[in-house]
């Protein structure tokens, strides 16, 4: 009975934060050409969405989800085969949170809808602008090196909290295995051809992936890495907890930031933040094996790292402790 009931509340919190991030105004004005919202301001966003529902997180909680999320969607990014993989990156993540909404057909209108401005929007870009794009979020990211467990159980993120970059595997579609040296004269004929041997396991993609509202997108990236069960946990890398002396844009009042989490503020105000009230039990969602390591996590977090942004209380709350 209780696994059914945690089942009927994440389906709950699913759709509910589903709906709220694909809000049409929200969309429409996600849509519009602007500068890259800042750290502060995404994390706005966030905790705004992760409050959508009847869920509550504390600040260690939240503060270890957003790290999560932020250390997958670098290494995705980081590890695109070409720059215009990003969209299938994010088709890949559309995608699964449809596989969540199936049976909410208005909801599911509501993604599509987003597909489809992505595709609209998106693919005629060249290559070099889907670049601009890719070389824009990693320097967004480029700070950020927060170890999580997932990653360094793989081998695929070092011990100072920085990825790994595979030498093998599918080369980018379009492109030809790396081996072979051709020459040419002036008048572009080629006139020579040189093999050289590779230290990398190289072998070339079958086909490319699909960028239609519906397909095989190939590229796995973006898709559930946490498909086999196993715990996760986020540790701040020395770096990490260096970032006082180059995150001065969280602590030192800055009037343009002011101005754009005002802006986020009159954005967000038409998205409803649901409350737990009456007979409705909300519950609390602890991303920590127990609530002693969440206490203690929220005490150690280097200040300038933390985003004291949302801190919603609930009554009746019931604790739901998550073990990927």
């Amino acid at each position: 009975f209780d696994r059914e009931i945690n089942r009927l509340f994440v389906f709950a919190v699913m759709n509910d934060i589903i709906t709220t991030m694909f809000n049409k105004k929200f969309m429409e004005e996600l849509f519009k050409p602007q500068e890259l919202y800042s750290k502060k301001a995404l994390r706005t966003v966030y905790d705004r969405l992760a409050h959508a529902s009847i869920m509550r997180l504390n600040q260690a909680s939240m503060d270890k989800l957003y790290d999560l999320m932020t250390m997958a969607f670098k290494y995705q990014v980081l590890l695109c085969p070409r720059p215009k993989d990003i969209l299938l990156v994010t088709f890949n993540h559309l995608d699964a949170i449809k596989d969540f909404i199936h049976d909410a057909p208005g909801i599911l209108n509501q993604v599509d809808e987003t597909f489809r401005q992505l595709i609209e929007t998106y693919s005629c870009l060249s290559a070099g602008e889907f670049q601009l794009i890719r070389q824009t979020l990693l320097i967004f990211f480029q700070d950020m090196h927060i170890r999580v467990s997932i990653f360094l159980k793989d081998k695929v993120q070092n011990s100072n909290g920085r990825f790994v970059l595979p030498i093998s595997g599918p080369v980018p579609w379009g492109t030809e295995v790396p081996g072979l040296i051709r020459m040419f004269n002036h008048n572009g004929d080629e006139v020579k051809r040189t093999e050289f041997t590779t230290s990398g396991n190289y072998v070339a993609p079958q086909r490319e992936g699909s960028f239609d509202l519906y397909g095989d997108r190939v590229l796995k990236l973006g898709t559930n890495m946490y498909s086999v069960s196993r715990p996760v946990e986020t540790h701040m890398s020395g770096s990490s907890k260096n970032l006082a002396s180059h995150a001065k844009e969280n602590i030192v009042p800055n009037p343009l930031a002011k101005e754009e989490l005002n802006f986020l503020a009159r954005l967000l105000g038409g998205l409803e933040i649901k409350k737990p009230g009456g007979s409705e039990t909300g519950f609390r969602l602890n991303l920590f094996t127990t609530d002693e390591e969440e206490e203690h996590a929220a005490l150690t977090r280097p200040e300038e790292l933390s985003y004291k942004v949302i801190n919603i209380e609930a009554t009746q709350v019931r604790t739901v402790h998550f073990r990927s």
